[in-house]
């Protein structure tokens, strides 16, 4: 499965005259049966959301379970406090969050965070976009942004007029919720942007990314991640890091068993949509509140990077997470789930 660290209880000195490679074979045959059961336990995990999921209307699926403008907020991670439920009703009017994934991952991964949002009497949605989490689409066949962010848009052509929604988009899921507010600024009241692509008008989503992978050009031509979807003669169709390089990159906080679960989950991610320069209009974009969470152990997407993004695009207000790398939903969940009900109280 990788190289887990895994915390054993301290063998006890064997007596006799057992030798030393006996007991190294024994520890070791130890460590990769704990490391196979977390691997099962993971497993066992993704497949539980499956099972668990309630709702599907196309590839859209709904998981477990039913400040000022120039304002910046420091959370470390704190306890939720169950008993702000009623406060919350009471000043929301529109209940509904849809939380959009990012690069290789699935609706799976925002658990914590669903369960988190309707225990205080929300209701959170999350989505699978085409190609990912349990969606069947073979993720060569998506080649444009609109396709990627297809179940999103059927979301939002099916909501009433007189609803809205707050929009959560991770990673790359920026760029979608940016393709959503040029399409249906009317029904999203806000847009949050978690360590996310939230870029200007006629930007790449990958351009974000540059910093860690180089630019566009080069990884097209010299990246071993690469996926050759229509064969070696045509242009590449989508990438996957390896999983060393995952962990590195996404993981770096977040607790080991969330990790086991991203590596039996987490799906290429097609190439087309996050090279596509966003056409985005002040007239519907524009008028769109935005505001952004920043993540500041963030290795993926540095803070750096992040807070380049909300000055050359400045949102209505930037919420940071102490401590947390690029999967606040996995390493600082709770900070997560108190930053989003403030955003969502902001009148």
């Amino acid at each position: 499965m990788g190289n887990f660290v895994c915390m054993t209880k301290k063998e006890t000195k064997e007596k006799g005259h057992g030798s030393r490679s006996k007991r190294v074979g024994r520890s070791q045959r130890k460590l990769l049966a704990e490391e196979e059961l977390l691997h099962r336990q993971a497993l066992s995990m993704a497949l539980q959301q499956h099972q668990f999921s309630q709702r599907f209307e196309g590839s859209m699926s709904r998981r477990i379970g039913g400040s000022t403008s120039s304002r910046r907020r420091n959370l470390d991670d704190p306890l939720s406090n169950s008993k702000q439920a009623p406060n919350i009703l009471e000043n929301i009017q529109f209940k509904k969050i849809i939380l959009i994934h990012g690069e290789g991952f699935g609706a799976w991964c925002w658990y914590k965070t669903i369960a988190q949002l309707e225990e205080v009497g929300l209701q959170p949605t999350a989505l699978d976009l085409t190609g990912s989490g349990i969606d069947l689409t073979d993720t060569n066949n998506v080649t444009t942004l609109a396709d990627y962010s297809k179940p999103l848009i059927d979301y939002l052509e099916n909501l009433p007029e007189d609803e809205k929604v707050m929009l959560v988009g991770h990673s790359s899921g920026g760029a979608c919720i940016s393709y959503a507010l040029e399409h249906f600024p009317q029904k999203i009241s806000k847009a949050v942007y978690l360590c996310a692509t939230m870029v200007s008008n006629g930007q790449r989503p990958f351009d974000v990314f540059a910093e860690e992978l180089g630019s566009a050009e080069r990884f097209m031509q010299e990246s071993q991640f690469l996926i050759y979807g229509n064969g070696k003669d045509k242009p590449p169709t989508g990438f996957m890091f390896e999983k060393q390089q995952m962990k590195g990159l996404y993981f770096n906080q977040s607790p080991t068993k969330d990790v086991a679960l991203a590596m039996v989950s987490m799906r290429p991610t097609p190439l087309g949509p996050i090279m596509e320069k966003l056409s985005l209009s002040p007239e519907k974009y524009g008028t769109g509140r935005r505001f952004y969470i920043q993540t500041l152990d963030d290795r993926a997407l540095s803070p750096d990077v992040q807070e380049k993004l909300v000055r050359e695009n400045p949102p209505e207000g930037v919420f940071k997470i102490k401590g947390s790398d690029h999967c606040p939903f996995f390493s600082k969940p709770q900070s997560l789930h108190k930053m989003l009900v403030e955003i969502l109280q902001i009148p």
